[in-house]
């Protein structure tokens, strides 16, 4: 390599930091790409392709398909929820009260490590009253979910939802990037990517996490779970913090003003340019754009997080814990003001729902922090015109276990890890409203209807985001990287408007 890089420094006078690899990255295929693109056009992407108002553009980057959501808002209940205890009535299991699991339903199923050790798995039914709702007669807890069950009808019911994952970490890395293995692209960035953003002065992905008013037993969330792995990183989530300043140093330093700040900026910039004209690394042109975009945040965000300019029907509507910072009603309604400034994904994650433990006590704290304000989510949105094309989405990583961990009491139990089913919702964005889709057994333990992987569960929000999750890939290390893998996968018609 230094042979080469003398030889072409000392004979041509060619940049001596000039790789052979930068040579080739930049010079690769640039005869026969540029005449197959001016061949091909807008179907060098498979199709033809469509800005987010649903008009044709040009170019390999952009939906295959006009779509339904221009945005999504993504609500993840961290720690995986009790179906059983929500969603997925289950009235059988009151006769099945402190009965083993039968082996012929568990199948020799994989446990975690903190059931696997019990000598016994007794069944522990929901201690709550169910009832049907909205014309679709969808089954749901009334006395903890009474304001969304209100939206019975607007909502995409999915309850066969299931996943190889079995703990925490690779399960949220699943659900969140399509693969147990942290570093890929996240839902988000994929979206990023193939939508680009939406607005000029906000990141085109944010992420809110919100803190429960329990905090029992929380897990890990860290920017893994918001990485752009191999896309360029610019297409990483950018987080927003529950208290103080929503992001790290978006105030100029004392005695150092504005027109000063924007002058430091072009300077740095002029420097990075010089650096990529010299180099070639894509990245620095990634860096350049983020820090013009921190310049511009310095004045979107405080407008954004600055609630006085909301009505007061606004506070009425989320509840008065809206206005306490970092709560989840709080979260939902900037959830709702970055969509309409234009922010293409927002990713909202809600702490406490592994509930090993406690169910009893800690179930209602976490549906009263999510129920006032996601329906108050769905009804502003709707509101203002905005839900037909925002996709908003709730869920867990993985279900729990009808059987209980630990003591079995009607006051105090537990259930463990249940990946093999568990229920989410979608609503908006093109999702079909009032649809029930898939079934479990009685002991809402095994799917006997509709599966939905979680592959199929990507390869449908991409698709009423306008892509053929198929063909909507990105070259890394010599393969096509896809969000939904290599395994086969579809969307699911059924569950679209």
């Amino acid at each position: 390599m230094s042979g080469f890089h003398s030889k072409l420094g000392s004979a041509s006078g060619f940049d001596p930091l000039f790789s052979r690899r930068q040579f080739f990255t930049r010079g690769r295929n640039l005869l026969g790409g540029a005449a197959l693109a001016s061949l091909l056009g807008p179907a060098l992407n498979g199709g033809s392709a469509f800005a987010a108002d649903g008009s044709p553009v040009d170019g390999p980057i952009g939906p295959h398909f006009a779509p339904r959501a221009k945005r999504v808002i993504y609500l993840h209940m961290v720690g995986g929820p009790s179906q059983m205890d929500l969603f997925d009535y289950k009235p059988k299991m009151k006769d099945w009260y402190d009965k083993d699991l039968p082996e012929s339903v568990r199948n020799g199923q994989r446990l975690t490590t903190m059931t696997s050790g019990q000598s016994r798995f007794p069944i522990s039914p929901t201690k709550y009253p169910f009832a049907q709702f909205g014309e679709c007669g969808m089954w749901m807890n009334k006395e903890l979910l009474p304001n969304l069950s209100k939206k019975a009808d607007e909502i995409c019911w999915m309850r066969s939802l299931h996943t190889e994952a079995i703990n925490h970490e690779p399960a949220i890395a699943a659900m969140q990037t399509g693969n147990q293995v942290t570093g890929r692209p996240c839902l988000g960035s994929w979206a990023s990517y193939g939508l680009g953003s939406m607005n000029e002065n906000l990141p085109a992905f944010v992420v809110l996490v919100a803190i429960p008013s329990n905090r029992e037993q929380e897990q890990a969330i860290s920017a893994r779970l918001w990485s752009a792995g191999y896309l360029p990183g610019e297409h990483a989530g950018v987080s927003f913090r529950s208290s103080g300043d929503p992001i790290l140093f978006i105030n100029n330093p004392p005695g150092v003003p504005d027109d000063l700040r924007r002058l430091s900026i072009e300077r740095l910039n002029q420097v990075n340019e010089l650096g990529y004209q010299r180099l070639g690394d894509p990245e620095t042109q990634t860096r350049i754009r983020q820090y013009e975009m921190a310049f511009k945040m310095q004045a979107s965000v405080p407008e954004l997080t600055d609630l006085n300019s909301e009505p007061q029907h606004t506070f009425e509507l989320y509840g008065e814990e809206a206005k306490k910072p970092g709560s989840f009603a709080n979260t939902a309604l900037m959830a709702r003001r970055l969509a309409e400034r234009g922010v293409r994904f927002i990713q909202v994650y809600h702490n406490n729902w592994d509930h090993h433990s406690n169910v009893a006590g800690r179930m209602p704290s976490q549906c009263q922090d999510v129920d006032r304000p996601c329906y108050a989510l769905l009804e502003d949105l709707k509101q203002r015109g905005m839900l037909d094309d925002t996709l908003v989405i709730w869920g867990g990583e993985f279900g729990r276990t009808i059987y209980t961990q630990g003591k079995l009491s009607p006051e105090n139990y537990g259930r463990d890890h249940h990946p093999r089913c568990f229920t989410m919702w979608m609503a908006g964005g093109g999702a079909k409203g009032g649809a029930i889709y898939g079934e479990t057994d009685d002991f809402s333990y095994n799917i006997v209807k509709d599966p939905i992987h979680i592959h199929d569960f990507h390869a449908t929000v991409l698709k009423l985001l306008g892509f053929d999750h198929e063909r909507f890939t990105y070259k890394f290390q010599g393969l096509d990287q896809r969000l939904t893998g290599v395994e086969p996968a579809h969307a699911i018609e059924d569950l679209i408007a």
